[in-house]
């Protein structure tokens, strides 16, 4: 068998694109990545449904209870709710948008 059919592993591999890190790791974006806008909304629109959430969860818990123990619970879990739901819409959102851009 000729040596020039086993392969090279002394030295790492190199990348084309980007700078590469002492670990090997290169700092470029990958192109199918959606912006940097749509992060940012993506991200406010959770606090936004965080905070709304927040405010139905009190509200149901002072139409309930008026301790405000209770009103602190409420407002807890309508704040973990509304962001948990939004944030995984925001997710799918965004992994549909680079899947979109991959296949164009």
């Amino acid at each position: 068998m000729p040596e020039s059919a086993e392969p090279d592993f002394s030295s790492p591999p190199t990348l084309d694109a980007g700078n590469v890190t002492d670990a090997g790791v290169s700092d470029a974006v990958p192109p199918m990545l959606p912006s940097r806008n749509a992060f940012l909304l993506a991200f406010a629109g959770v606090v936004v449904a965080g905070i709304f959430g927040g405010v139905i969860g009190f509200g149901i818990a002072d139409l309930g209870s008026h301790s405000d123990t209770s009103r602190l619970v409420g407002t807890f879990i309508g704040s973990i709710a509304g962001a948990g739901g939004v944030a995984i819409v925001a997710v799918l959102v965004l992994r549909a948008m680079s899947e979109w851009k991959r296949a164009r």
